[in-house]
């Protein structure tokens, strides 16, 4: 009797409501779908890049009031439309760019480092989403007009004794600020020991019991800081420290029934997760063509004093995962997630008529557009054996068309225009 009253009393909870209200959302648009003559199928999966390009040209011109609310993030905004354009192989007209770039530039602080607007305090994340937005940009006034000295000067002053850095002066520590500086540093050829130094071991500390990485010691973990605590490491050549076997477990299983992405255990999916975990996983992809090995022989070969013949050495692995070897390293395993349902919820369920939205029943906005859009990238490229070679037949989902430009996924930056900044500050003699 008692377990029977048990079982009338039982209530789902908000979260399974909402999950299975999503669900239906979701398999209604693939039953109709599934059940539409091919021409209409294929007009359904076709990437609507002109409306796309309409809406992000538009936003750079000129947003409404109702975004007065994001005044703190306007490079971020620049970055999240220039690196979708860039994405979708398009550029911006001569007039608008050098705005772009006299605007970025009034955000410089003049002791370094970038605020979220002019006359603003510098902050890590919008130094990050400036200077992504310069080397997207490209060309000698936009790259020329980052002054590395300075920013370099503004990393020192943000490293934190925890090892890990300050977002802001007196701001939050967290695997976010390490991310958005030693990936600046990387891209800028600024990138030291005094710099490295203690990283590897506060984002050890962020590792969860789950596998996953969290924004902070004692936290849950989630998709973003995941992404960022991975592609840390790679950057600081220490990736091998990490439970790589655990992670993977993780992040293999944040993809739902949907196609999509979650961003922690028990959430719903949301587009932007395409490229956090989506990218994430492409980089333990690549993590396997330098070591050949699995993710659970990742771990364990740690343990192991006696190495095997042919096997390559920790120090050997993070020599050849520089961050260009990185990226070039030709790969032959397969992708970690089902790289086609992923492309089939970002086109079917989270593109509109001009822009990319979290999910059905939500509304498009940059950020959406901007990652979405990098989960595609990184989803048609996941079977190609390099990172710039064409998909493979049948990787990619829809007309040729959708084929977006390739990504360099630990900044998410457009490959060449990565490419290009790197030969660039190469050559620069001095900061």
């Amino acid at each position: 009797m008692e377990s029977s009253s048990s079982a009338a009393d039982w209530k789902p909870t908000v979260s399974q409501e909402e999950q299975w209200a999503l669900e239906n959302q979701v398999f209604h648009i693939y039953r109709m779908f599934c059940n539409i003559p091919p021409n209409s199928q294929s007009a359904m999966l076709e990437l609507q890049r002109d409306s796309h390009v309409e809406y992000l040209v538009k936003g750079l011109r000129h947003l409404g009031p109702a975004f007065s609310v994001l005044d703190a993030n306007r490079p971020w905004i620049c970055y999240w439309i220039l690196h979708s354009i860039a994405l979708l192989g398009e550029s911006v007209d001569v007039a608008l760019e050098h705005n772009a770039i006299d605007f970025i530039s009034r955000c410089q602080d003049q002791h370094g480092g970038y605020g979220g607007g002019p006359g603003q305090m510098p902050h890590l994340a919008t130094t990050y989403a400036a200077v992504n937005s310069l080397i997207t940009l490209g060309g000698h006034k936009s790259l020329a007009s980052i002054s590395r000295g300075k920013i370099y000067s503004f990393l020192r002053r943000m490293k934190h004794t925890s090892g890990g850095f300050s977002m802001h002066d007196g701001g939050e520590v967290d695997v976010r600020a390490c991310y958005t500086a030693i990936s600046v540093a990387s891209v800028l050829n600024i990138l030291d020991e005094e710099l490295v130094q203690g990283v590897g071991n506060y984002i050890l500390s962020c590792q969860t019991y789950e596998g996953g990485i969290a924004g902070e010691p004692g936290s849950e973990a989630h998709g973003g800081y995941t992404f960022c605590g991975l592609a840390t490491m790679i950057l600081i050549n220490e990736v091998n420290r990490l439970d790589l076997a655990s992670l993977t477990d993780w992040l293999v299983f944040r993809q739902g029934i949907e196609g999509g992405f979650q961003g922690r255990t028990n959430k719903l999916v949301d587009g932007c997760y395409s490229f956090w975990q989506g990218g994430a996983a492409v980089l333990i992809q690549r993590l396997h063509a330098v070591t050949g090995s699995t993710s659970s022989e990742l771990s364990d070969d740690e343990d192991s004093p006696d190495q095997e013949e042919g096997q390559q050495s920790d120090d050997e692995v993070n020599s050849s995962s520089s961050p260009v070897n990185f990226i070039r390293r030709h790969t032959k395993t397969e992708p970690l997630f089902q790289s086609q349902a992923l492309q089939q919820y970002i086109l079917l369920c989270s593109q509109v008529e001009g822009g990319f939205r979290d999910k059905p029943g939500k509304s498009r906005d940059h950020y959406h557009t901007c990652y979405c859009l990098s989960g595609l990238a990184v989803a048609q490229y996941s079977w190609s054996k390099d990172a710039d070679s064409a998909p493979l037949p049948g990787s990619l989902l829809g007309p040729y068309s959708n084929l977006l430009e390739p990504v360099n996924p630990l900044h998410n930056i457009v490959l060449e225009q990565c490419n290009e900044a790197r030969e660039f500050f190469s050559n620069a003699s001095t900061l």
